[in-house]
Formats: C-alpha cells, sequence, structure tokens
C-alpha cells in the first residue's frame, strides 16, 4: 500500500474540504484564497483557476510515478485522494458537460448522446474506481455541472442577498454536506419540497428551474444518454390561471366523460411530469382548500387520482410551490396550516431588485450586461455602458424597480429603440382611462378586451381582487384573471 507525504496529505486535506463545501458560500471562496497562497506558482488568475491547476499538477506527477490509483490507499489517504481524483476530474470534463447542456436544452425532450461518456467512466476506472462507482460518478458529476450551470450563469450578481440565494439554491439541491447527499440523500430528494418567496418580476421561475434542471438522472450504458432530458424534466403550472373547476383537471388529470366538456383523457401535470423533474406550482396562495387537501395527499402519500377515476398514481418529482404572498399572510390567510407545513421543507426568499441595487450598486451593471447577453447573443461592453448611463441619468440608483428584473428587461429594450426611459410617462391611472376609453370610442374592442379593461380599471381604484369581483358580479378567480390579463395589455413594461 502506499502513503502519502505530510505535504500531499496537506495539500488534498484542503482540497476535500472545498469539495465538501457549497461553491457559492463564503466559506469556499476562503478555502480557495488559503489553498492558492500556499501552493499555486501562478499569480493573476483567480484562486480557484490556480487551485486546480496545482491539483492537476500534482495529480499528473502522481500518474508519472503510477500512485494516482485510490486502491493503493488505505483509510484516511484513500478518501482524501478520492476527493482529489473526483475534483481534477470533475473540471477536465466541465466544458465538456457545459456543451452538452447547451445542446441539450437547444434538443428539449430528446436526450442527447454523450460522446466522451466513455472516455470519463474509463478514466475514473484507471484511479481505481469499480465499474458501478464509476458510472455513478458520472451522473453526479453531470448533475453538479447543471446545478452551477443554471445557478451560476442565470442567477447573476454581486449583492449579499444574491450570493446567499445561489448558496441557498445548492442547498436545496444538494443538502449543506455534498457527502451525506452522495451517501444518504441523492434518490430521496423528490420527499424535500420548497416554498420561493418574492415579490412579481423577481425571478421566482427562474430559481425554480435552476432546482427543477438540477435533479440527479440516471445514465443509460447501452444507449450513450442519460435517461431522460433535463431540459424537459421541469414543468410550470400558474394556478391562478385556472377556475376551480379546471384547476384539479391541470393537476391531475381527466378521464373521458369525467364532467361536461371532457371528450377524451387528459393528462395533468402530475402525469407529465418525469419522475426525475419537478413541478414549479405558481401562484400557490390562490388555490382553494379543496385543491391544498389534494396537493397534500401528494405530498405525504406521493399519490393522486385523476378525475373521474378511482385508481390512484403515483409522483415520483419534487414539487416547488412560489408565491408573492408576504409568509404571514400565506400562513395565516390562505394556505391551511397542514399543507403549508409539509410544503415548505425549505423556504427561499427572491430579493428585489431595489434591495440587490442598495446593497451593491454595481450589481445593475452586472444585469444589464447579463440582458444584452441574452439579447443579442454576445455580450456588448458598448451597449452595456450606454444602458447603464442612461439609466443613472434619468431613472437614478433609488428608483424602487416595481416591476423588478422584468421590467429592468423591458427598461432595456426601450433604451435600446428610443435611448429613453420614463417609467411613468404619465399619471398610471390617467394613462388607462384614456387608452381605455380611446379604444371604446373606435370601436377596437370586442366583449372580452372590454371585461378585460374595465376589471382593469376598477382594479386600479379598489385595491383588491374581492372588490371588483362583488361589483361587477364575477367569481373572484375569473376577476383575477381579466386583472392579469390588463396588466399586461396595459402596462408591458412592469
Amino acid at each position: 500500500m502506499q502513503r502519502m507525504t505530510t505535504d500531499e496529505r496537506t495539500f488534498f486535506d484542503l482540497i476535500s474540504r472545498a469539495v465538501l463545501t457549497n461553491p457559492f458560500g463564503e466559506q469556499r471562496a476562503e478555502l480557495d484564497d488559503q489553498i492558492a497562497a500556499l501552493y499555486a506558482e501562478a499569480q493573476g488568475a483567480p484562486s480557484v483557476d490556480r487551485v486546480i491547476a496545482e491539483l492537476e499538477r500534482r495529480i499528473g506527477q502522481m500518474e508519472n510515478e503510477q500512485r494516482a490509483d485510490v486502491q493503493q490507499y488505505a483509510d484516511k489517504d484513500r478518501q482524501l485522494l478520492t476527493y482529489a481524483l473526483l475534483f481534477d476530474i470533475f473540471h477536465r470534463f466541465a466544458p465538456r458537460f457545459d456543451a452538452l447542456i447547451d445542446a441539450q436544452m437547444a434538443a428539449g425532450e430528446r436526450s442527447l448522446p454523450v460522446p466522451f461518456a466513455p472516455e470519463m467512466i474509463a478514466l475514473l476506472q484507471r484511479r481505481g474506481f469499480e465499474h458501478e462507482a464509476a458510472v455513478r460518478y458520472f451522473e453526479l458529476h453531470f448533475q453538479l455541472r447543471r446545478a452551477f450551470y443554471f445557478i451560476h450563469r442565470n442567477l447573476v450578481g454581486r449583492s449579499a442577498c444574491m450570493r446567499l440565494l445561489r448558496e441557498k439554491l445548492w442547498n436545496n439541491v444538494f443538502t449543506h454536506n455534498i457527502d451525506w447527499y452522495d451517501r444518504f440523500l441523492w434518490n430521496r430528494m423528490e420527499d424535500f419540497s420548497t416554498l420561493i418567496l418574492g415579490p412579481t418580476g423577481a425571478g421566482k421561475g427562474t430559481a425554480a428551474a435552476a432546482i427543477g434542471r438540477s435533479a440527479y438522472i440516471p445514465f443509460d450504458e447501452k444507449k450513450r444518454c442519460f435517461a431522460v432530458s433535463f431540459a424537459a424534466s421541469f414543468m410550470a403550472l400558474n394556478l391562478s390561471q385556472f377556475s376551480e373547476t379546471l384547476i384539479e383537471s391541470e393537476l391531475f388529470g381527466h378521464r373521458k366523460g369525467a364532467f361536461t366538456g371532457a371528450v377524451e383523457e387528459y393528462q395533468g401535470v402530475f402525469q407529465r411530469c418525469s419522475p426525475y423533474g419537478a413541478i414549479l406550482l405558481d401562484e400557490i396562495g390562490e388555490v382553494g382548500q379543496n385543491i391544498q387537501i389534494k396537493l397534500l395527499q401528494v405530498l405525504q402519500e406521493r399519490s393522486f387520482t385523476p378525475v373521474g377515476s378511482h385508481r390512484p398514481q403515483r409522483f415520483s418529482g419534487r414539487i416547488i410551490a412560489a408565491t408573492n404572498r408576504p409568509l404571514q399572510a400565506l400562513r395565516t390567510q390562505r394556505l391551511r396550516d397542514d399543507f403549508f407545513y409539509r410544503l415548505c421543507s425549505d423556504v427561499i426568499v427572491i430579493p428585489s431588485l431595489a434591495q440587490r441595487i442598495q446593497e451593491a450598486p454595481r450589481e445593475l451593471d452586472d444585469l444589464l450586461g447579463h440582458t444584452v447577453t441574452r439579447i443579442l447573443g454576445n455580450p456588448s461592453a458598448e451597449l452595456t455602458g450606454m444602458l447603464a448611463a442612461t439609466i443613472r441619468e434619468q431613472v437614478g440608483l433609488h428608483y424602487a424597480w416595481p416591476g423588478n428584473v422584468r421590467e429592468l428587461e423591458q427598461c432595456v429594450r426601450r433604451i435600446l429603440l428610443n435611448r429613453a426611459y420614463d417609467p411613468n410617462p404619465m399619471p398610471a391611472q390617467l394613462a388607462v382611462d384614456q387608452r381605455l376609453a380611446q379604444e371604446v370610442m373606435e370601436g377596437r374592442l370586442d366583449a372580452q378586451a372590454l371585461l378585460t379593461g374595465y376589471c382593469y380599471n376598477l382594479y386600479r381604484r379598489m385595491g383588491t381582487y374581492e372588490a371588483v369581483a362583488r361589483h361587477v358580479r364575477l367569481d373572484r378567480r375569473t376577476v383575477k384573471k381579466y386583472i392579469e390579463q390588463g396588466q399586461r395589455c396595459f402596462e408591458p413594461s412592469s
């Protein structure tokens, strides 16, 4: 049996601690700085890049000496080398994993072949891992890379609240200890439901997608592809869009003839969702208690029954819920206690854009650069600089951004078109009144559009869905649908 030198043991101990630490947390950054300062010769590059380069050099030296095999070591040395080898292989194949993620997102539901899978599995076996363990670590590496990819790329920002959000999202996927996750929980995460809170337009859907697309997926060696496409494993349903009579069918499906109009069998989201996927139930605070009881059964027993059927079906995915309602109001006014407490295995709060900019003013530049890259397909420092200067001059850093990130995206488009952004060109109520009156006078509205505009106009004056529903004598959910349509129609920038 081989034994590590004292220097190797010290170095690999630091590496193992880094492997087990959340990559978005402060502790990981401190470890990277510590390792780079002690061992890395290259200067100027980020600490994590210097750590990876030093690790690759040391593993290469051990390979030349035929010592890079976990089977040659025992006890603590074997454990330390295991973490080091896995960390090294993960970063060697990271660019190819990223290319696979991009290609799979474009391909959609069809799971793509992974041409480098045999190479990576063979390398793991040469490093002393049994074939079954090598395949398992290959699957885990792809999961780790997907989680990092979606959290790092889609939730940008240097503010403390965004750093904390990324850290919490990573924990939501892998728990606070990746070793515990690997040994005990990798196939049990469907038991951990999540509640995401935050204002409208702040990015709740983006956070939920990062979780939903980062689940463990097994690899099929014969087909050389993963069992399902992660791009199709995440599904989202806005519960406020459906009436009380239709929402149960959208969730659980129905049999032919289950009710008037059910002319054929229909699969709800719980039937369509992959066993390795997740469902986002957006606007969870709008569902009635009858639906809450049925969702509670899914959470507790992992089963549901389509409308008109007596045969329970199993749901194996994860449930994520989101709402813009305050937590206290959600608990006391909207959700049953048993449903609330079963739903919130984890609670994640998405910060508002105003809070993010207040904590770190340069975060505005980060978001503008990210938005420009999304629109153009490539970054542009020139356009980002122009946008930042225009916003600082015309809007200011203390603007409240009521539409949050969604408003910022429309702000960018408006400045690109007009090089100007006035978030409130006329009093909001006057603007709605004038536009609605003009379209009525010109005869450009059908019955649905007229009702949409009228309900939204009343909502701007009365302030609540309930008051509007009483005034027009319609169901609250129907009124809410018209009001939300009116918001999109009359205030596209927010």
